[in-house]
């Protein structure tokens, strides 16, 4: 169904057959830990963005008992879902806070998450009876296979098992593959830099992740694109050297795309890049710049603006 036509397969979203009830015990390989579900979850703990906006995009918040180290406010479409979630931490919780809330899962955006200095260590956890999730591209005990957005619709098919939920896990697959078939590559074979983070040092998109499977359906060429990691520390040299066509800039609260435009424009050296000169930009906000479910309707927003970019043609 990922491959049809895009009218074909607004056709078939309103034919979708009704998903089988999950069958418990379940049991998920996840980044390498084996977890049984004995029933649907009903007492969530989120950390990171990421895993917040997935269950309330399934229709899922009543789950949700409390959130930690959230990246930014929800998005519009979300915030009444999203309205009045416990607010755990602001950072990263502890496991004392955490555990306070009884939850039966903690949702983890990051495999980091699950640290014993943090939210606590996943076997830890499960001695206590709570069960534990990692988005699957963000694991690091196992290395994750280079990020598609199949992948990411096998996660949410994942967690659509996992609480019982298969038709709205269905629903959302079909909205957000409808909306990527309607994105169209740009032909024009510009390369581009994926500015995350950082001043002396930039932290830029690499090969494997969100950066890469963005940026290749946008039709952009990754000047890093053969570095077989998410994220990769770069140099301001080496950038100016590739000089990038283009330069996306990860909206972040601790470091926003108008500071970043800033430091470009005012250091010496990536003010000569034609990209700065010209002012060919392009916005992510930062939750979306990691794997999850608003991924594929910030590539729409970001073949948009690609599209009004001139380059002197």
């Amino acid at each position: 169904m990922r491959h049809l036509g895009r009218f074909s397969f607004l056709f078939a979203l309103l034919t979708l057959p009704a998903h089988a009830a999950t069958t418990y015990p379940l049991t998920i390989e996840n980044c390498g830990y084996t977890v049984t579900f004995d029933a649907a979850p009903e007492r969530v703990v989120t950390i990171k963005s990421t895993a917040t906006e997935m269950l309330l995009s399934l229709g899922l918040g009543d789950h949700i008992v409390g959130v930690g180290f959230q990246d930014a406010p929800l998005p519009p479409h979300l915030a009444l879902a999203g309205a009045g979630l416990p607010v755990l931490s602001d950072k990263l919780p502890s496991q004392e806070v955490v555990l306070e809330v009884e939850p039966d899962l903690i949702y983890g955006g990051w495999e980091s998450n699950f640290a014993a200095d943090g939210a606590g260590e996943r076997s830890t956890l499960a001695t206590f009876g709570v069960a534990t999730y990692v988005a699957p591209a963000a694991c690091r005990s196992v290395k994750p296979a280079k990020l598609t957005f199949d992948h990411l619709f096998d996660q949410i098919d994942e967690l659509g098992a996992i609480f019982n939920a298969g038709d709205a896990a269905a629903r959302l697959i079909a909205d957000q593959q409808a909306l990527l078939n309607a994105i169209t590559p740009d032909p024009r074979d510009l390369t581009a830099l994926w500015y995350s983070s950082g001043t002396k040092t930039p932290y830029v998109g690499a090969g494997s992740n969100a950066p890469a499977m963005i940026m290749e359906a946008l039709g952009l060429q990754n000047i890093y694109a053969d570095i077989d990691e998410g994220w990769t520390s770069a140099s301001w040299e080496a950038i100016v050297d590739a000089n990038p066509d283009v330069i996306v800039l990860v909206d972040a609260a601790w470091n926003s795309a108008d500071q970043k435009k800033q430091l470009l424009a005012e250091n010496p050296i990536t003010s000569q890049l034609d990209a700065v000169i010209n002012k060919r930009y392009l916005v992510i906000p930062f939750p979306a710049s990691e794997a999850g479910v608003r991924n594929v309707p910030a590539t729409a927003d970001m073949a948009a603006q690609l599209a009004g970019l001139s380059f002197g043609e």
